[in-house]
């Protein structure tokens, strides 16, 4: 066992664990009222018959939509779009936008005092078809192992919108159009007028809510629900155009932001939610209108209703103290009171308040669910320095989903499926070192540099090809009425200069495998000189058959995860070769492309890939981010985290450490979140940057995707790779993956 974390910090194995009763039989800190327990097994029952499932039926991702499904969009052939003929244009996506909500039905029902829900997404309704000219090079692109269309996870900036209201930038949006009309800049003023449109359906949509409520007080009898609806009404009417004056209502009115903005169909960040409330939060508590209970609530119901969307707490502030505050706690209660999911993130820096995160580490053991997530707040803001973003801007920094991280409102990332498979360079090194009779390692890897640039720049040529349309073709436009520059510039912020910081974030599928498999050519081909790279070549594309031996000699090798530093430290190499590459490029935006030490699902495709050379066969999984492969990582749990922690994160956009773990890990001690607090923090210092931790028992997992109708099962929640589903709502192939992810034994 590695004991470079335990010497480092003081960490005690035998101090660090604790019992599976906690887990399992911990109770809650908060206790639900039955107003609340109504909502949740409402949202339950929403879930579990799939009403809020994303992917295909064969091949379903979770329960993690915002939207609710009522079927298709009834009045879709009435699109304008669809009547009046289509067009790649800013103009004609806020015009479909704007009927598209302008359609959709106020659904406000009992015992809710946040209202308001979703039933479909643009890319439900409008035409998304790139030009055959991309298409084409997005096919040449993926023979290099190069792929991934433009998507969202970026984040706006919601104290644009809370501060200002909806009239409030209602307003600048007419004033900016005022001004490129009289400029006869024609482009400008088009797109303009589209956010005109989106800006008044959403005030629309707003007020049909307080006129619904206000009808539904009069045809109630019950005086508390009657109050409710007409508390409902007054609130919806003044948010409707005007920025929130309570916390009640700034709950409400994120509430509304963060759905309409899921209209446009790509996952998002938000932003730290205890800074977005707490002067709200602070106002209505004075004046007494506040209650506990209440505040947890109201983040309560909208935790139910939004799903998986990613809000941050923490980090520091602008003058780079701790910026924890009463919100900070209160949004952590809201979830830790209903025990079901939205995806938290909480930012780790090592002046963080201790009550704080002793706090978030206690939510995380109780409900062993890896929510809260932890991130390093002052990694991500030293990699946003490294990419130049001023000190003004880079203290913003926030966790924006799954891995990422961006500046609210200033910064388009383009993030979740851009992706360089690094198995393909991989193997054509090796064809290029068989023809070239490569005779060391160091030759080898320089090939293998080669081959990798080869790849990055198809990467390259793809995404700008697409970058040329992309502001036409699908803008963000709810997403930059709530960011910095687009109103003013008249360009939306996934165009050129839309917003100030574009750079273009890279998913990295296969590293650890990579790094296993050039460990064992350099060992067993060049040191040893057992067998030629030619056999190695034809082993793998033959899926090792008739060579079990030769596929065990490779297997047994020494592999990443297990804190040897041979091994790792060639880990270490490919992602400085994958940093230096991609960061040598910029994209059309002039920026740069920024590696992201992780990969959604690609993991779970082994049959695209075939074989390795470290021993893994075709029809095995591979590593999951930059995780060791599972099975691998034989020394227990530090070991691992050591290994992780070798790679400089300042490089990267992200490099998740995800931790399985069952109840029996922590048998015979009490109190797990302080293991959870003295390992994440020892992991921080030294260099890691994100940990996503489930406490599963193994048994049930199994038992539940053989039996998803026991009750017992349906509320199990896992955080899946940057998201978190209900167990039974994945698909059979993500359930087998997740299953076989638990094999930590020990430290």
């Amino acid at each position: 066992m590695s004991e470079m974390i335990l010497e480092e910090h003081k960490i005690n194995a035998s101090e660090a664990i604790v019992t599976s009763e906690a887990v399992i039989k911990a109770p809650p800190k908060f206790i639900q009222s039955p107003r609340i327990q109504k909502l949740a097994q409402r949202s339950r029952e929403l879930a579990i018959s799939g009403k809020r499932r994303l992917g295909s039926p064969e091949m379903p991702l979770g329960d993690h939509a915002c939207w609710i499904d009522i079927g298709p969009f009834p009045d879709r052939d009435q699109m304008p779009s669809r009547v009046n003929g289509y067009e790649a244009s800013g103009e004609s996506w806020g015009r479909d936008y704007a009927f598209l909500v302008d359609h959709f039905p106020v659904d406000i029902y009992e015992n809710e005092r946040i209202v308001g829900e979703i039933h479909w997404e643009m890319h439900m309704v409008r035409q998304y078809v790139w030009p055959q000219s991309v298409l084409k090079v997005g096919e040449w692109a993926s023979e290099l192992g190069a792929s991934g269309f433009s998507s969202g996870h970026t984040c706006p900036d919601l104290a644009i919108g809370l501060e200002q209201g909806w009239g409030g930038i209602l307003e600048r949006i007419k004033r900016s159009r005022a001004k490129y009309l009289e400029l006869d800049n024609q482009a400008r003023a088009s797109y303009l007028h589209g956010l005109e449109m989106i800006c008044e359906s959403v005030i629309g949509f707003i007020q049909r809510h307080a006129e619904k409520a206000r009808q539904l007080a009069q045809d109630e009898s019950d005086p508390w629900q009657k109050q409710t609806y007409l508390r409902v009404a007054e609130c919806c009417a003044h948010i409707a155009t005007q920025p929130p004056r309570t916390y009640y209502e700034g709950v409400q009115w994120i509430h509304f932001a963060v759905m309409l903005d899921r209209v446009v169909g790509h996952g998002n960040g938000y932003g730290r939610l205890d800074l977005y409330l707490i002067d709200l939060y602070r106002k209505s508590r004075a004046t007494g209108e506040l209650s506990d209970e209440e505040a947890r609530e109201y983040l309560s119901e909208m935790f139910l209703k939004l799903r998986g969307q990613f809000f941050s707490l923490g980090g520091r502030d602008a003058q780079l103290n701790d910026a924890t505050n009463e919100m900070s706690f209160v949004v952590l209660e809201a979830y830790d009171l209903i025990g079901d999911y939205n995806n938290l993130g909480v930012m780790w820096h090592t002046d963080i308040n201790r009550e704080f995160y002793n706090y978030a580490c206690d939510v995380l053991a109780r409900h062993g669910e890896s929510i809260p997530v932890l991130v390093n707040y002052d990694l991500m803001r030293e990699a946003e320095l490294r990419s130049g973003v001023p000190e003004e801007d880079a203290w913003r920094v926030v966790y924006s989903g799954c891995q990422w991280f961006c500046i609210p409102g200033k910064e388009y990332c383009d993030q979740d499926v851009n992706s360089i498979n690094l198995l393909v360079p991989m193997q054509r090194t090796i064809a290029a070192a068989i023809e070239q009779q490569a005779a060391d390692f160091e030759t080898f890897y320089t090939l293998f540099e080669e081959e990798l640039t080869i790849t990055a720049r198809a990467l390259r040529t793809w995404k700008n090809s697409q970058y040329e349309f992309l502001g036409s073709l699908w803008p963000e436009m709810f997403t930059s009425m709530n960011s910095h520059g687009p109103i003013e510039r008249g360009i939306d912020m996934v165009d050129q200069r839309g917003v100030d910081y574009q750079y273009t974030s890279v998913n990295i599928l296969g590293i650890p495998n990579v790094a296993d498999s050039f460990h064992a050519i350099r060992k067993l081909v060049f040191e040893q000189k057992r067998y030629p790279l030619a056999e190695v070549q034809e082993a793998v594309a033959t899926n090792w058959a008739g060579r079990e031996v030769m596929r065990q000699r490779f297997l047994n090798q020494d592999k990443f995860g297990n804190d040897l530093d041979e091994v790792d430290a060639l880990f270490v190499r490919v992602t400085e070769s994958l940093a230096r590459i991609l960061g040598s490029m910029v994209n059309l935006r002039g920026q740069e492309f920024r590696a992201s030490l992780f990969h959604f699902q690609g993991h779970l495709t082994p049959e695209r890939i075939g074989a390795t050379p470290d021993g893994r066969l075709a029809q095995e999984y591979l590593a999951h981010g930059i995780n060791p492969q599972v099975g691998r990582n034989l020394t227990g749990l530090l070991a691992t985290a050591n290994s992780i922690a070798k790679v400089d994160q300042r490089k990267f956009q992200g490099g998740t450490m995800q931790v399985e773990l069952q109840p029996k890990f922590f048998d015979g001690k009490e109190e797990i979140w302080k293991y959870i607090r003295d390992f994440s923090d020892v992991f921080f210092r030294k260099g890691g940057i994100q940990i996503n931790l489930n406490i599963m028992d193994l048994k049930k997992l199994q038992d539940a995707m053989d039996h998803p109708e026991n009750p017992a099962y349906q509320n199990i929640i896992v955080r899946v790779t940057g998201y978190a589903s209900r167990f039974i709502c994945l698909s059979h192939a993500y359930q087998k993956e997740f299953v076989a992810r638990m094999n930590y034994e020990g430290l």
